[in-house]
């Protein structure tokens, strides 16, 4: 009985280094994509820009007609970035009360100077 325990105890640490390396997998996955869309966002619009610009004088090109597709595509890309990186990515999640202690130490110490 002490050997079935032992050998479910193994299956199960088996699944879950499994489970845990196809998720960090599919994140890495993620994160490829968004830096492949990325760089044919770059690619793409300085192509499209440079194409425009051939075309277009310069008082003209300077206009939201010109640049729409890099505007909306880049609202795309954002949005991307978010579901990839999470809305939290810019602050973090505990960035609130890292500064919050961080504010409350500073006090403490001026206190005591």
């Amino acid at each position: 009985m002490n050997n079935k325990y032992t050998k479910e105890t193994y299956n199960q640490k088996a699944y879950s280094e499994q489970e845990a390396y196809d998720k960090a997998k599919k994140r890495v996955g993620q994160i490829k994509g968004f830096y492949w869309h990325l760089l044919s966002y770059i690619v793409i619009n300085i192509v499209i820009l440079y194409m425009i610009s051939l075309h277009v004088d310069s008082e003209n090109f300077w206009t939201f007609n010109v640049f729409s597709t890099v505007f909306y595509w880049g609202i795309g890309l954002f949005f991307h970035f978010l579901g990839v990186f999470g809305k939290n990515v810019f602050l973090g999640k505990d960035w609130e009360n890292k500064k919050i202690n961080e504010i409350l130490e500073k006090e403490e110490k001026q206190n005591w100077e």
